[in-house]
């Protein structure tokens, strides 16, 4: 329990960013979206770029005290809760050029702390617990706190961004107001975390670290490159990080789209929100079922076309939302959103599962585990991809002259920000099912080789 609530605090922090902090630094604070897009995008290149460092450093170092990892763990726990209080309190009154610099510095520095927390966590869950049985349960309550950690701020949303004719969205004493509960809730988190695990850390046999090598951060990446010339992990890395460069358009142009073109207010945005996360929730049985019934691959299909179906009805709705009523087009559009959600659940689980399928395909073959390698590297692709369309989606805003100083967007702006989002969502979604449908792998394969090598042992 006590490792499992780690995952709430600086998850909690992470998926606010992500759904807010490029219609913040826009439309909140008047940031030109090209200026905002670069600083969130240099900043998750960083993250990325920054994971398998922190994990290098993280296997080497020991401390008295806290052990291997802890020590990291407790110090980015502080770090990230002041960050994300200076983060969204930048002063509206502070010219352009300041504002960016502000921004880009707490980004940086945020995703930094975010990687010495969240890296270290995830070994430490390994080191707690390799008995096979018991890292099932302790995966399944870290899996809990974080579901909760992506619904909570929707909720925030709803309870904290006051009114403004309709658009709580708009006024920054909302998004400060959520970082002090969320700054709160990743100190709370943090400590009973680094305090509920420090005896069984202290407990665990000590393990003996690999040999100082040469040139180490550099080969870091170099077998980056190498690994995507396994012919079924390329797919689902590159596949993987395609994938959820839709979740990126949906997030971070979704704010702008729901605000300045559907009108609508912080409270039906807020729902959507919820919406689109309990229909990945509810989701999670039906994948796992239906993976089983006709395998993953066939089943991760399915579900990016019924996300393909959700969008296309949302652009139809998009289209004819004049034509409708406010409450009615809010309606029809929170059962597609619904319907995304259901098919973007899958993500979360079918190419993760698949990912553990080729590790234990490759630890058969080769008698060696590098499970923790082909992690990072999974998600140093997603965070490059994440940073290169977040980059791409601040120039688009610029280029379709969106202004956040008018409160109502000429209908030209209203029409490009609708294209933006279902283009860049549907082509991010068809080319993910292009390079997944690469990948070979079938149950059949997996059991033939584990029968192979129990009869060649």
């Amino acid at each position: 329990m006590a490792y499992g609530v780690g995952n709430l605090g600086y998850g909690t922090i992470s998926q606010t960013m992500s759904n807010f902090i490029m219609f913040f630094g826009t439309s909140v604070l008047g940031i030109s979206g090209t200026l905002v897009g670069l600083a969130v995008a240099f900043s998750a290149f960083w993250d990325g770029l920054s994971d398998p460092i922190v994990g290098y450093i993280s296997d080497r170092y020991k401390s008295k005290t806290f052990g291997r990892r802890l020590g990291f763990m407790l110090v980015a726990t502080f770090g990230m809760a002041i960050f994300n209080l200076l983060l969204w309190s930048i002063p509206q009154s502070l010219s352009m050029a300041f504002k960016f610099i502000w921004l880009l510095v707490c980004l940086l520095v945020m995703e930094t702390f975010n990687t010495f927390f969240a890296t270290p966590y995830v070994a430490l869950g390994i080191d707690i617990a390799p008995d096979y049985n018991d890292q099932s349960s302790l995966q399944g309550f870290k899996t809990v706190f974080f579901i909760i950690g992506m619904v909570l701020p929707t909720l925030f949303m709803l309870i904290f961004m006051p009114s403004k004719n309709g658009a709580g969205q708009l006024v920054q004493s909302g998004y400060i107001n959520i970082s002090y509960v969320t700054s709160i809730l990743c100190i709370i988190a943090g400590v009973i975390c680094i305090l509920g695990t420090l005896k069984r850390t202290k407990e665990m046999p000590e393990f003996k670290t690999r040999k100082k090598e040469d040139n180490a951060f550099f080969k870091i990446f170099y077998n980056f490159f190498k690994t995507l010339k396994n012919k079924n992990f390329s797919p689902l890395i590159l596949g993987y990080a395609v994938a959820l460069i839709a979740a990126s358009f949906l997030t971070s142009v979704g704010m702008h789209l729901f605000t300045y073109s559907f009108h609508f207010s912080s409270t039906q945005i807020s729902l959507l929100m919820t919406a689109l996360f309990s229909g990945a929730i509810l989701s999670q049985p039906f994948w796992i079922y239906l993976s089983k019934r006709i395998d993953k691959k066939p089943a991760l299909n399915i579900a990016l076309s019924l996300l393909l179906i959700g969008i296309f009805f949302v652009s139809i709705f998009f289209g004819f939302r004049t034509l409708m009523s406010l409450n009615l087009c809010f309606v029809l559009v929170l059962i597609s959103i619904l319907l995304c959600g259901f098919g973007t659940g899958a993500l979360y689980s079918l190419p993760i599962s698949m990912f553990a399928d080729v590790v234990t395909l490759e630890k058969i073959k080769s008698n060696e585990n590098k499970t923790a390698t082909y992690s990072g590297y999974m998600t140093f692709a997603y965070n490059v991809a994440n940073s290169l369309s977040l980059l791409i989606i601040g120039i688009l805003l610029d280029l379709i002259k969106f202004n956040p100083a008018e409160p109502v967007q000429a209908m030209k702006v209203q029409n490009s920000l609708g294209v933006i989002v279902f283009l860049g969502c549907s082509l991010s979604i068809a080319i993910a099912m292009l390079i997944f449908n690469k990948y070979k792998l079938t149950r059949s394969d997996i059991l033939k080789m584990q029968l192979k090598d129990k009869e060649d042992k």
